[in-house]
């Protein structure tokens, strides 16, 4: 047993190596300290490891440092934050090294940390100088490009309170408010004043906070404004109009069946049977009832000056729809579907009032959710 542990652990090491050689010989640098490293846990006297992970220390830092050198004299834009992704990734080696103190010792690394807070301080500074030129432009647009160079900033100073302060202050500038004026009730439905009302508008409300798509667009009750102290970009008017709860209507249609039916069986003896057919008739009279009933909800989106900026209307439709049936004549030419309506009744479970507006709203909900993402995704 003992004899295979160390065969097998003797296996491992080896393909630990040639791992870390073959990431060497690809150029793989810090593939090749890693699992250089791993190996020196294991064994901190493997002397053929140690040199390979310093040699891949070396080289890797070389390119490193040489990419940096050729953006320092470059003039891109981004400069500083590829300079500054370039110490960052020399300063993950270190720390992979420092994990393993004789192999740090051997190595010796260096500590970039320094580095890495001076570019990411230059990094942030391009952005913070960029949200102020857009800020100068003092619209709404102007305002959400300000933001997200801020935004940006705070990855190379994610402490900094300033920057956080200007980040919030860009996105209130750039931030779209919306009123939302209760739902008026102008389709004359009394049913309409009850709690559905109430529920439908509460819906529309967490549709409009949640589901918009754009994040500097808010939408606000009176009441959210007042408590807020703010002042509304919009002002959005959700009026219902025609509200039809049907009437049921039925059409009727006759149609004749036959089918041919044993009328008598003589029995001579018992393997001797005669049977005499005939064909029976009867009249199917089918009843369709359908009832339809429809609402309306028109929006106005008005500037705080009282321009229409978008109206538009939203319908929702309700149909439900029974059939069943009587006859005239001889039963026995009904078919079992037939019969299944015979067994119908002619009440067949009518939609409750309620229902049906439930029905309404929900299509109305759906219709006008869709096409207010689709007006303020370009906000």
């Amino acid at each position: 047993m003992t004899k295979l542990y160390l065969l097998i652990l003797s296996s491992l090491i080896f393909y630990s190596c040639k791992t870390a050689s073959k990431s060497y010989q690809k150029g793989n640098y810090s593939d090749a300290i890693e699992i250089g490293i791993k190996k020196l846990q294991k064994d901190p006297n493997d002397n053929e490891t140690k040199e390979l992970v310093k040699a891949a220390y070396t080289i890797a830092v070389n390119q490193h440092e040489d990419q940096i050198r050729s953006l320092s004299n470059s003039k891109n834009a981004n400069r500083y934050e590829r300079i500054y992704n370039e110490y960052v990734q020399l300063q993950n080696i270190y720390q992979s090294i420092k994990q393993s103190p004789s192999v740090s010792n051997y190595v010796k690394p260096v500590n970039y940390a320094e580095f890495i807070e001076t570019y990411g301080n230059k990094a942030a500074e391009v952005h913070v100088v960029n949200a102020e030129k857009w800020q100068a432009e003092n619209t709404k647009a102007a305002y959400r490009e300000a933001y997200n160079e801020y935004r940006q900033a705070l990855k190379y100073k994610k402490n900094d309170v300033d920057l956080k302060r200007k980040r919030d202050s860009a996105y209130n500038q750039a931030l779209t408010k919306v009123l939302v004026v209760p739902i008026q009730n102008y389709g004359g439905y009394n049913y309409s004043s009850s709690y559905q009302l109430q529920n439908f508008q509460n819906e529309v409300m967490r549709t409009l906070s949640y589901n918009m798509g754009s994040e500097f667009v808010k939408f606000y009750s009176e009441w959210d404004l007042r408590s807020k102290n703010l002042e509304p970009d919009q002002i959005m008017e959700l009026n219902l109009g025609r509200i039809m709860i049907g009437r049921p209507y039925e059409e009727r249609s006759e149609r004749n069946v036959s089918k041919e039916v044993v009328v008598k069986e003589t029995v001579y003896k018992p393997d001797s049977v005669v049977k005499q057919y005939a064909t029976v008739r009867a009249k199917v009279i089918t009843t369709r009832r359908t009832l339809i009933s429809e609402g309306d909800l028109y929006i106005t989106v008005r500037d705080v000056k009282g321009r229409i900026l978008w109206d538009d209307r939203f319908t929702g439709q309700h149909q439900w729809q029974t059939e069943f049936a009587s006859y005239t004549g001889d039963e026995r030419a009904l078919t079992d579907s037939d019969r299944s309506l015979l067994n119908r009744n002619n009440n067949n479970n009518a939609p409750r009032e309620e229902e049906i507006m439930e029905q309404l709203y929900r299509q109305i909900q759906n219709d006008l959710s869709y096409r207010l993402r689709n007006y303020y995704s370009r906000y």
